[in-house]
């Protein structure tokens, strides 16, 4: 009976243990207000010990959560940081780059002022050329116009002796034909009809059969031979050439860098059964965008501006006129100048590897060994003694008093 009463009161307690806990909760609020009601400093009653291991479980979850986040804000901080670090990194490689191309700018409008500099002296130069050609011209017309007096006086003579000896005839048609030959060589710088009109010259003075126009016929030969050790090249040939050659310097392909077309089709097929040759150029393309690969053996050529491109071409038109002015002056040291300064144009600025730009280089070549210059003689040594002695017969012809009046 002892032991059965022990067990009920036994079990009986925990059931008081925790009304007791329920009544101390539920007192718990009233010692509080009555503190702050009474003015009294009386302790709230201590928590129970069920309620110590919530409270510890509840401080190791917040504990676990805070740690969650310091790791969490941490990584992000790291990331942040890796992040801020890269964009630096690019943002210096893009100044960089930035300098590069700026200087490579500044060191190509450097190339182009100091190219338009020498265009303008080579202008002034062929400006000067030009100059000097034309008060040649002028000395050419001058002389021309005095051989053509003298050659109307001449005719005039002749005219005046009808009647007179045959042998005057010849003697005067000679003296005429060697006018006309100075005037050809002079003038037109016909070698070849000079040649022409002395040798008839010559036949007309041979058929006098006359030794007095021996000396005269000796000086003629002297003529011929002078005449035919002048360079025989047609200046005009030549001026005709480089101005064909002109026409094509446009056609010449620059030596500059052009961008390859692109070998493959970046397109999808919309067939189904093409999925796995649309997901390898999906694959392509993405590698594509993000990696670029390029191989080279040879020199990377600046890239030439629109202007640049325009300049050359410019630059070699006025070296080949140049060389054309030169030609037709018979200046040969400018006219192998000019045609220097354009080979090593075509050779530095142009593609040497395109045909058409060979045979250009070729025909230049050409005309570099084409020798242009001409010593023509100030006068022709048969002229003034053939004159003296025309002058003689028709002396003699019309008496003193008649020449006199």
């Amino acid at each position: 009976m002892a032991d059965n009463e022990n067990k009920s009161q036994g079990e009986k307690t925990p059931e008081k243990a925790a009304g007791k806990s329920a009544s101390a909760k539920a007192a718990t609020p009233k010692a509080r207000t009555e503190e702050t009601s009474g003015g009294r400093t009386e302790k709230a009653p201590a928590p129970e010990p069920g309620n110590k291991t919530r409270v510890r479980q509840t401080n190791r979850s917040s504990s676990k959560f805070l740690w969650v986040v310091v790791i969490i804000t941490l990584l992000l901080v790291i990331a942040l940081a890796g992040a801020g670090y890269w964009y630096w990194q690019q943002q210096g490689t893009q100044r960089t780059d930035l300098a590069k191309k700026q200087q490579q700018q500044i060191a190509q409008l450097g190339s182009v002022e100091q190219q338009n500099q020498q265009l303008r002296e080579q202008l002034l130069q062929l400006q000067q050329s030009k100059e000097q050609l034309a008060a040649t011209v002028s000395q050419l017309a001058d002389k021309t116009e005095a051989i053509a007096r003298q050659s109307d006086q001449a005719l005039a003579e002749i005219s005046n002796m009808e009647g007179k000896r045959p042998a005057d005839w010849l003697l005067a048609e000679a003296d005429y034909l060697v006018r006309m030959a100075g005037r050809k060589v002079w003038l037109e710088k016909d070698i070849r009809t000079a040649l022409m009109l002395l040798k008839n010259a010559d036949t007309r003075l041979s058929e006098l059969a006359d030794p007095s126009v021996l000396p005269v016929r000796e000086l003629i030969a002297k003529d011929i031979q002078t005449l035919r050790q002048i360079n025989p090249v047609s200046r005009t040939s030549v001026a005709l050439a480089v101005s064909g050659m002109l026409s094509q310097v446009n056609n010449l392909p620059l030596d500059t860098f052009e961008k390859p077309a692109a070998q493959q089709s970046s397109e999808l097929s919309e067939s189904p059964a093409d999925w796995q040759q649309n997901l390898k150029q999906v694959w392509r393309n993405i590698v594509d965008d993000f990696i670029s690969v390029e191989r080279t053996d040879t020199p990377v050529e600046p890239v030439m501006s629109k202007q640049e491109q325009w300049l050359n071409r410019e630059q070699l038109k006025l070296q080949l006129m140049q060389a054309q002015s030169a030609a037709i002056a018979a200046q040969s040291k400018l006219y192998e100048q000019s045609l220097q300064n354009a080979l090593q144009l075509l050779i530095n600025q142009y593609d040497i590897e395109d045909a058409a730009v060979k045979g250009f280089i070729n025909s230049v070549q050409n005309l570099l060994e084409t020798d242009v210059s001409q010593q023509l003689p100030e006068a022709l040594q048969s002229a003034d003694p053939l004159q003296r002695l025309l002058d003689k017969r028709v002396d003699s012809a019309f008496g003193r008093g008649d020449r006199a009046s």
